[in-house]
């Protein structure tokens, strides 16, 4: 290029916004290999070195460590930077917006248990089942902890990842938040690099001398591929846990792979295909995990995360004896879910950090913390200036007590740095702001405002309407994560074979995340209640109502049948409007009475009756019914 070979490189990816830190990026874009050694191990991908030196950089903000780690490039005095738990605070601050007060798992349809008609009640009992099944299975996971540990990472990181399986001895789902530092898709071109169809989780592990165990790297690869033969458990000749083909004895004694159970070879391309139970079409893909531990000293070569050489490993055994060497899941998809804190650019893997855009302006906030703490020592012990001081052996110090003695023309001046401290916090606020403003967080969201400074409920709702499009762009982009992850652990279960989930069709559930904006629970209770009584509202949408504003409605089915099993004027307006006293009874939840047979009328006699005329003569009108209105 001639005279372009002088030009500096700039790099615009996902992470460029770091470029401004010189420990992050050299002319090259590179980060410093003494400060982020991990991301330049032998294993890891060059594509992946930025990633990890931006995550490791973002999480000693996080802990308060920037300076720490500034010190490997700027020397010690970087060491004296201030830093007071902002960037903390405001991940912390919008991670529970983002989440919301609470969640609940939703299937659509459950609530319509009480619809007519045969096939309105099968499908309304089978999401009201799906809808029960995955709301106990969240409680004994503890779900909302792992979505806690999940999103914070995604919100401080940019990503978040969660890794499924099925645990044969606590026989459920098990959901584990993994780090994404961990976390190492093979993305292919023309995947779009949304579903990569091979991904690993690696780790180094330290040597450890007292147990005599070298330094490691240990690689967990979940990969989709064609169905092959099954394989069972056994060792090779070194004694290394593996895997062989089952076989059996041909005719002429050689052995031939068998097939698994269900499954179906084409007899002309000899592709085997499987009928998996959430699907109608057979499929000719499944999903093979492989848990392999390789000595970093075997590892002579050009090697990296996804070509490490699989006759130097060592793989793990699971608690029920299987080896984890290519061992099929009976399943088609990855149980591995990655969780972007915004929605990514076309053709983007990756999410954003909450922190990027307002990097730079923490920085300005502990430099200017920094010469705050500088200034308000000058101030709590101001310099003097003292001229004609008469004796030499006095000692210059402030202090209670100190007597100075000045000559005629003696002098003592004090330097008041007071207004330089006062200018520095005004500086220090207006930052604040500044970072508020460009994280879309006003100060009610963050808890700054002034209770007697409050605006009116207009004001404050149209304040909050940046952080309305912040926390709307974030949720779009784990709607339909979440969605499916809880598709991933009904099709885990259906293979794992549990027996409370036998007969169950996979239903579109959704994780709904709870309010986040304060309101006003009287005014929103006194709306739905005349809603409701005006007949503008319905009960269920009065209900969904109270529960966005925070009320504790635990389950909106269950809520509504309370409601109505105490409703007894409506119960009067539905008899008098159907005059059908079992629709009565089943509104109220209750069982109709049994209604005894009316039995016939008999007068009492009159005086002039006389005995023997008891039995009339047919056709002759009883006596004493004339004129009776009885």
């Amino acid at each position: 290029m001639g005279w372009l070979s002088g030009a500096k490189q700039v790099v615009i990816d996902a992470w460029s916004w770091l470029n401004y830190k010189p420990i992050y990026a050299n002319d090259r874009g590179i980060p410093y290999r003494r400060a982020f050694p991990e991301a330049k191990a032998t294993w890891v991908p060059a594509a992946d070195e930025r990633r990890l030196a931006a995550y490791k950089l973002l999480a000693a903000y996080d802990h308060n460590q920037a300076a720490e780690l500034a010190e490997v490039r700027d020397g010690p005095e970087a060491r004296e930077r201030r830093e007071f738990g902002d960037p903390s605070m405001f991940v912390d601050t919008i991670l529970a917006h983002v989440l919301g007060r609470e969640q609940h798992i939703t299937v659509p349809g459950a609530e319509n248990t009480g619809t007519t008609g045969s096939q309105g009640e099968s499908a309304a009992a089978m999401a009201e089942r799906v809808q029960t099944l995955l709301r106990d299975w969240a409680d004994t996971e503890l779900l909302p902890m792992r979505i806690q540990q999940s999103e914070r990472k995604a919100v401080l990181l940019g990503d978040g990842v969660y890794r499924l399986a099925w645990d044969p001895t606590k026989r459920r789902v098990t959901v584990r938040s993994v780090d994404p530092g961990f976390y190492f898709p093979v993305l292919e071109e023309d995947d779009g690099g949304e579903f990569p169809s091979r991904v690993h989780f690696a780790w180094e592990l330290a040597e450890d001398t007292r147990r005599g165990l070298k330094a490691r790297i240990r690689r967990i690869t979940y990969e989709l591929a064609p169905i092959g033969a099954p394989t069972s458990p056994s060792t090779d000749t070194d004694g290394r846990p593996v895997r062989v083909p089952v076989t059996v004895e041909g005719p002429e004694g050689e052995p031939i792979p068998v097939i698994g159970q269900g499954d179906t070879v084409d007899p002309d391309t000899g592709t085997i295909t499987r009928l998996y139970p959430w699907s109608d079409t057979p499929s000719p893909v499944t999903c093979y995990l492989t848990d392999a531990t390789w000595n970093l000293d075997d590892l002579k070569g050009d090697y990296d995360v996804d070509s490490l050489p699989m006759a130097k490993a060592s793989y793990a055994v699971r608690s029920d004896g299987e080896v984890l060497d290519r061992l099929d899941l009976l399943i088609d998809f990855l149980p591995v879910i990655h969780v972007p804190n915004t929605v990514p650019d076309a053709e983007e893997h990756w999410g954003q950090s909450s922190l990027a855009k307002v990097l730079q302006v923490f920085d300005e906030l502990a430099s200017s913390d920094t010469d705050s703490s500088r200034a308000s020592a000058t101030t709590g012990l101001p310099m003097l200036a003292v001229s004609g001081v008469t004796d030499s052996r006095s000692q210059m110090a402030v202090e209670p007590g100190a007597v100075w003695k000045l000559g005629d023309t003696g002098k003592l001046t004090a330097v008041d740095t007071s207004p330089a401290l006062r200018e520095l916090r005004e500086h220090v606020h207006d930052l604040a702001d500044r970072a508020a403003t460009v994280a879309r967080l006003p100060a009610v969201a963050l808890g700054t405002l002034d209770p007697t400074k409050a605006p009116s409920g207009y004001a404050l709702e149209v304040s909050l309407g940046p952080l309305d499009s912040l926390i709307g762009s974030m949720r779009l982009a784990r709607d339909h994560k979440y969605a499916l992850l809880l598709k991933m652990v009904q099709r885990l279960h259906l293979a794992g074979q549990h027996p409370d989930w036998v007969g169950i069709t996979v239903q579109p559930a959704k994780l709904v995340f709870g309010p986040y904006k304060p309101t006003d629970r009287n005014g929103i209770l006194t709306m739905v209640t005349l809603g409701v009584e005006k007949g503008v509202l319905s009960k269920e949408t009065a209900i969904r109502m109270l529960i966005e504003a925070g009320f504790p409605i635990e389950d909106a089915e269950d809520e509504l049948r309370r409601i109505d099993a105490r409703s007894f004027d409506d119960a009067r307006a539905l008899a008098d409007a159907l005059g059908n006293v079992e629709e009565v009874a089943a509104f109220l939840g209750r069982k109709a009475p049994d209604e005894p047979e009316t039995p016939p009328v008999r007068l009492p006699p009159t005086e002039d009756d006389d005995p023997e005329d008891d039995e009339e003569a047919p056709g002759q009108e009883p006596r004493g019914s004339r004129g009776n209105t009885a």
